[in-house]
């Protein structure tokens, strides 16, 4: 039996991108309720890009099965929605007067290295209470430029893939002429029978047909 053309995907869950994508979005939906005055539009509009951030990523990958196109288009709203956050984070610290950590400031190299550790997202919903609106935002923030460069290989491997192997038509009309090949091979010519009378009875001979030749 031929081999199936749908391979099997969407294991999202594993995606280091993904999971680092789910802490930014419950550290946003906190950030924005504890620090944001209620009513404020932009509770909404973070909490709304910070989920498609996460989601489009899930649905990309389930979408790969029967679409690269699909996947790729929405591997990029997943980027594009985080740097929407981004942009949100990095308004609020300025017309606050709150410091944006950069590279030059003391506290940004313990705080880039905490963001890729295991130990953050073991005790992220602990330390969330206790972090400053500047601190959490840098924390955010920092997130999110690992969670879009992350993104931007990801987007880069999704595309040599479909270069390589192609969408889904291209992967069904190849598994349809593999299937009819395979087919072709496994036929076996017609066969006829020439019968003889001899001294113990009728015996028959079977040789191939002469209408093929």
């Amino acid at each position: 039996m031929a081999q199936g053309f749908l391979q099997q995907r969407g294991g999202y869950r594993q995606l280091r991108v993904y999971l680092v994508t789910e802490i930014i979005y419950d550290l946003t939906y906190h950030f924005a309720h504890r620090f944001l005055v209620k009513g404020d539009r932009t509770i909404d509009q973070m909490e709304q890009a910070a989920r498609s951030g996460k989601q489009n990523i899930a649905e990309g990958s389930k979408a790969s099965m029967t679409s690269r196109e699909t996947e790729i288009k929405l591997t990029n709203v997943a980027k594009a929605s985080l740097e929407e956050l981004l942009i949100d984070y990095e308004d609020y610290l300025r017309v606050r007067g709150l410091c944006q950590w950069d590279n030059t400031h003391p506290r940004y190299a313990k705080m880039r290295d905490y963001a890729q550790s295991e130990t953050l997202r073991n005790e992220y919903r602990k330390i969330q209470e206790k972090l400053t609106d500047e601190e959490l935002a840098n924390l955010c923030i920092t997130l999110i430029h690992q969670a879009t460069y992350m993104l931007r290989k990801l987007i880069e491997r999704q595309e040599e893939q479909f270069l390589k192997e192609g969408g889904i038509r291209e992967q069904m009309t190849k598994a349809r002429l593999e299937y009819r090949r395979i087919g072709q091979t496994g036929q076996t010519r017609p066969t006829s029978q020439t019968c003889q009378t001899s001294p113990i009875g009728l015996t028959c001979q079977t040789s191939p047909t002469s209408f093929s030749q």
